[in-house]
């Protein structure tokens, strides 16, 4: 299991980091969905949901920043980290193109206890993406704040390397490592001997992303034990938890596996 804390890590980082990802492990549940595309699923009974993924035990959920300040004032609760990348269905050959919306200041005075920003990898405007993560890392360095780099393979330009079973996914790893994030939110590559060399490539905890509502939630947990059992660190899952009949539910199963497997 890959270091959460290092020998320079301020004392304020560390203890966020630990309450985010207690002994280098987590269960984070992404909504952020709703500025992306709009209805969705679960997202209509905010409020409701994100009680039950907090009954349910997450150690994090990640959202967009107006909804970051409303349910931080709601809840009360130390565990939102703020999504700051952002675009839309709507926004044509753009709509992959993440734009940042919000530094890590503003973040933590809305009641962040980390932040997240995303990279398309292969996008056309992936420089400006890498360009918005490296001020995001900067920002957050200066005041403490954890890290969450979603990177996804998956643009047009996208340069499938012959030697890379991986599919783009243990460089996306690394380029979260390397441009200082502090975990790194990746999708699984279908199997875990090529997932181990996704996490073999960083010193940081690999969560794994949920992909898109569908199949049994079954299936689901298999892939997560698969994920763990090959060196990843938990998982960062929206969909398949916020869209579910019993939110709660669905967290306290990914719990066991990640936590108590």
């Amino acid at each position: 299991m890959q270091e959460v804390v290092g020998l320079c890590m301020s004392g304020s980082l560390a203890e966020r980091l630990e309450r985010l990802l207690p002994n280098g492990r987590g269960v984070w549940i992404p909504m952020d969905h709703g500025l992306s595309g709009y209805p969705e699923d679960g997202l209509d009974r905010m409020d409701t949901v994100i009680d039950s993924i907090i009954a349910g035990g997450a150690d994090a959920i990640v959202c967009q920043k107006g909804v970051l300040s409303h349910q931080h004032n709601r809840t009360g609760w130390d565990g939102f980290v703020c999504h700051v990348s952002a675009s839309t269905a709507h926004g044509g050959e753009n709509s992959q193109s993440k734009v940042k919306i919000a530094s890590a200041s503003e973040a933590r005075s809305r009641g962040a206890s980390g932040v997240s920003g995303q990279i398309n990898l292969g996008d056309e405007n992936e420089p400006e993406m890498i360009l918005d993560m490296g001020e995001l890392t900067s920002e957050a360095h200066e005041i403490g704040l954890p890290v969450l780099g979603m990177v996804y393979p998956r643009g047009p330009n996208l340069v499938a390397l012959p030697n890379d079973v991986t599919g783009g996914v243990a460089h996306a790893a690394r380029i979260a490592y390397e441009m200082g994030c502090h975990v790194v939110k990746v999708p699984w590559t279908g199997n875990a001997e090529s997932f181990r060399k996704v996490c073999d490539a960083v010193p940081i905890p690999v969560l794994i992303s949920g992909g898109p509502k569908g199949g049994s939630f079954s299936e689901t947990l298999e892939i997560v034990r698969y994920a763990i059992s090959a060196g990843g660190a938990g998982v960062c899952m929206g969909r398949q938890v916020f869209g579910a009949k019993i939110p709660a539910a669905c967290v306290r199963a990914l719990r066991e596996i990640v936590h108590d497997g």
